[in-house]
């Protein structure tokens, strides 16, 4: 990765879901307007606060898809991520994990 690109993998896959109350949602129904995890897979050089393995917020809107061995990832800014949650974050007492 170059300069402060980082390549993330999304967790939730495309297709049906359920809501917290059991209701089943289809595919095709439209996602309000809301921001994703994804886990970081690789960072560039000037990354500063995301390291590979840390779980970031994202907006899905904001994204550049690419395709690699196969496999889809999401080509992002580190000035493009709301939130960064990594174990090392969580050392102290009362501490969400988060880092903002």
């Amino acid at each position: 990765m170059l300069h402060d690109r980082v390549l993330v993998r999304t967790e939730a896959g495309e297709g049906e879901r359920r809501s917290t109350g059991g209701i089943l949602i289809p595919a095709t129904a439209e996602i309000s307007k809301r921001c994703a995890w994804a886990e970081a897979v690789a960072v560039g050089q000037s990354v500063r606060s995301v390291e590979p393995g840390d779980r970031v917020l994202y907006d899905p809107e904001d994204k550049l898809e690419v395709e690699v061995r196969g496999a889809t990832y999401v080509l992002l800014r580190e000035r493009d991520l709301h939130a960064v949650a990594a174990m090392r974050f969580g050392d102290t007492e009362g501490s969400t994990g988060l880092y903002l």
